[in-house]
């Protein structure tokens, strides 16, 4: 049996989509037989129904799926898309969108369709990078001026237009994913993504995930990780390989050292795998300061704006200290409450 979609058209917010003229059966039948290509993001491939709620979520917003699929990642329970599809959304509402920078500071405005006399603007310099914490990311060391740019569109997106966005509020990266120079994620919550990790400059046969991937144990993927290094791979490459030695027999788990015992840093504690477990504490960071505001009266939003009036910015693009912190003044207001 052949199953097709119905088209969709990109069509003007507003307006409603495009028919769903076929039953969630034969959705789901659409999506088994595409779930095994290949060409697909890693989330997707043999995962019919993660293919149906990007199906869905496209039919939301009036996009095409494949958009949702290449365009869409779900963090935490969280979408979040690209600077590039933030903006694709804010124009496509009719309004103007204009963006310039370099690699010390960004700047986006809009300008509503329906208030052509207000300019939204938001200015991030690389000096607020700093201040968040964002600067010993490899991306952030690697593409500053794409980083700023994107950190600047989708702050004045919410500000302006947040209708448009049609409930994608952030990048991946200000969800704390780790993420490549075009904003797709490279690790998502403990899971490295393959799909966009930088290969190294080795022969073009040679795959060292795949090597990886087949070693029998943690030493096997070591000497591949030691070969994929002498060859020039980058960071993120790098801390995908170690993700995969972690799940390998004979995987050891670093222990705190002095120095004068500590010879060779393991694979695990490459720079790249130390971002990628920062973005972890911040993520249970985060979570930690949510619950406390929940114990101490607060829903999310009210804890969201809590936490802006308090440091400045907002939860998504804190720190583990700002986050912590807000914690414990959550924690003595619940118990002085109490």
């Amino acid at each position: 049996m052949t199953v097709s979609l119905p088209e969709q058209q990109l069509a003007p917010v507003g307006a409603p989509a495009a028919p769903a003229r076929l039953s969630i059966d034969d959705k789901l039948a659409y999506c088994r037989a595409l779930a095994g290509s290949g060409m697909l993001p890693r989330q997707y491939r043999n995962q019919p129904a993660n293919l149906l709620y990007a199906v869905e979520y496209a039919g939301s917003l009036g996009l095409h799926p494949m958009v949702a699929i290449t365009g869409i990642h779900v963090i935490d329970g969280k979408p979040s898309a690209s600077s590039a599809l933030i903006s694709a959304l804010v124009r496509r509402a009719g309004h103007k969108l204009r963006v310039k920078g370099d690699t010390t500071a960004a700047v986006a405005q809009i300008i509503r369709a329906d208030d052509d006399d207000w300019v939204f603007e938001v200015r991030f310099t690389i000096e607020d990078a700093r201040r968040a914490g964002l600067l010993g990311k490899d991306v952030w060391k690697r593409y500053p001026a794409a980083m700023l740019k994107a950190r600047a569109i989708s702050a004045v997106a919410r500000d302006a237009c947040e209708e448009a966005l049609l409930g994608v509020h952030y990048t991946p990266e200000e969800l704390d994913a780790v993420v490549d120079q075009e904003g797709h994620p490279v690790y998502i919550a403990g899971e490295m993504q393959r799909d966009h990790v930088e290969q190294p400059s080795a022969g073009p046969h040679r795959d060292f995930v795949a090597e990886a991937e087949q070693a029998p144990d943690a030493a096997g993927v070591r000497a591949v990780w030691e070969e994929a290094k002498a060859a020039g791979a980058p960071q993120d490459y790098l801390a995908l390989l170690a993700a995969i030695g972690r799940d390998k027999p004979g995987a050891r788990v670093a222990e705190p050292q002095p120095a004068e015992d500590v010879v060779e840093a393991e694979p695990v504690e490459d720079a790249a795998v130390s971002d990628a477990q920062l973005a972890a504490d911040t993520a249970a960071a985060r979570k930690e300061m949510y619950d406390a505001a929940q114990a101490a009266g607060l829903d999310a939003e009210e804890a969201d704006e809590a936490f802006r009036t308090a440091h400045g910015c907002a939860a998504a693009v804190a720190t583990v200290e700002q986050l912590r912190a807000q914690t414990v003044d959550l924690r003595e207001a619940a118990g002085g409450a109490a």
